[in-house]
């Protein structure tokens, strides 16, 4: 197995990855509430967990991925009356676009993927082990929340303490609730809301708290105690701390043994929101740049870092992308799809930098390192070898042309056909026909070289 070293936010250090049986890895990540289509920032949370995932299994690990639906929550219901329709057709609607767009992507399907309304009866079972453990209580409003102050841990994710959290005391206040810092875990039912949201419990009718489904599915799913536990930063507080408190607090045990978060997603330098404008779901960025494009910009950053979105950043990734398929063009690679010989000096430097908590923009770098022997060489070795570790990160996974066509750049053949007809027209002295070749190929970002031996080179911008 590998020396794969992951960033844990609980411990907040890189720490060496152990698993809890050798071989297996179980990995549960928060998905989306569908209600609506998926945005940039959500194809940036679904791509990095596709990358670790890849990599656990290239790394030779046998991965239970699971990545759950939430389709019963506040947002879902307002919307659904809003439309006119039933909750179930607007959640299935929805997530079929997703899986659309992250297709598209390249993202590769979860192993499992739960939906909170098929976990309800689990949902009920451990909010009953935490009443019966004093750690949640039934409030007058027909509510059942959780109480805070009864966990010990409460706040070792996310480093706040229970004096920092004072503040919300001030804020939004829910009368039905012992202590403002306390969450709920099952809702009462509102008569004015849809039948299909009303379940029956020991507390009367009602539905779940958002918290309490992920701690059900993911011990539904992969057990009580299980190796990876990941989602965006957004989600470490408080959805991932008040996780913990559930099921280690119903339990008796440790939750997860990593726990991983992705950064945003800013454009021009300030969080993507709504409110701001700045807003871009998938399938508007699809509209304007090749899928592939999107992914290769999105794996240029490394995952815990920020990522700025801009027009100018994704047409310098169409760019890089070029360059890699460009070096592959006219080379016969076989009718084998070719495998990643890791005994080679580059595939041991992708190695390391993956095993160094997924750290796909070095990774990315030994690519084109590898792009600058192939260019010199022409070797199939190379070739294949650099299309093999371009797969293992869901990149290079078409032919060239397709790609060259496809983002309506000039293929090689059609670029030497150019320099070809330019060629004749200089030896016939037809020197404006010269020159329109020559701008024609600069307006496509094709830089040409004359040699003294009368060859031309050529490069892309």
């Amino acid at each position: 197995m590998s020396q794969l070293k992951i960033y844990n936010t609980l411990a907040r250090d890189k720490q060496q990855f152990v698993p809890i049986v050798a071989g297996k890895v179980g990995m549960y990540v928060c998905g989306m509430t569908i209600y609506d289509y998926c945005h940039i920032g959500h194809a940036r949370m679904m791509m990095a967990f596709d990358v670790i995932y890849r990599w656990l299994k290239a790394s030779g690990y046998h991965v239970t991925y699971v990545r759950n639906i939430t389709d019963i929550e506040d947002k879902i219901i307002k919307r659904a009356v809003e439309n006119g329709e039933t909750i179930s057709q607007l959640t299935s609607r929805f997530e079929q676009y997703m899986d659309e767009d992250t297709a598209a992507l390249g993202i590769l399907p979860p192993d499992m993927v739960p939906h909170a309304t098929d976990y309800v009866p689990q949902m009920l079972g451990i909010i009953d082990l935490l009443e019966q453990k004093g750690l949640a209580y039934a409030s007058d409003d027909g509510d059942v929340n959780y109480a805070v102050r009864n966990f010990p841990g409460y706040g070792k994710l996310s480093g706040k303490s229970l004096d920092d959290l004072r503040a919300g005391e001030r804020v939004d206040v829910n009368t039905g609730k012992r202590d403002p810092l306390d969450f709920v875990l099952w809702k009462a039912s509102k008569e004015s809301e849809p039948a299909e949201v009303k379940w029956a419990s020991k507390w009367g009718s009602g539905r779940p708290g958002w918290h309490i489904e992920c701690s059900a599915m993911s011990c539904a799913t992969l057990g009580q105690h299980f190796d990876i536990h990941g989602g965006g930063a957004d989600l470490q507080f408080p959805h991932h701390e008040n996780e913990i408190a559930q099921s280690e607090g119903a339990f008796g045990q440790t939750m997860a043994n990593y726990w991983v978060h992705n950064g945003f997603v800013r454009v021009d330098n300030e969080k993507m929101s709504k409110s701001l404008g700045n807003f871009f779901t998938i399938r508007d960025v699809l509209k304007k740049f090749d899928a592939e494009v999107v992914r290769f910009f999105i794996l240029r950053a490394h995952y815990r870092s920020p990522l700025n979105y801009s027009d100018a950043h994704l047409d310098d990734a169409k760019v890089a992308l070029t360059r890699l398929y460009t070096a592959l063009a006219d080379i016969d690679l076989g009718a084998d799809a070719p495998a990643v010989d890791w005994t080679e000096a580059h595939a041991l430097r992708f190695r390391d930098a993956m095993d160094d908590d997924f750290n796909t923009p070095i990774a990315m770098a030994v690519l084109f390192d590898l792009v600058t022997e192939l260019n010199k060489s022409r070797s199939v070795a190379h070739a294949r070898q650099l299309k093999a570790l371009a797969g293992v990160i869901g990149l290079l996974e078409r032919s060239p042309s397709d790609f060259l066509q496809g983002t309506g750049e000039q293929s090689p053949q059609a670029i030497q056909q150019l320099i070809d007809a330019r060629s004749v027209a200089k030896k016939a002295r037809n020197f404006a026909e010269s020159d329109k070749l020559r701008a024609e190929l600069l307006a496509a970002g094709i830089v040409l070289e004359d040699k003294p031996d009368g060859t031309t080179n050529w490069r892309r911008t």
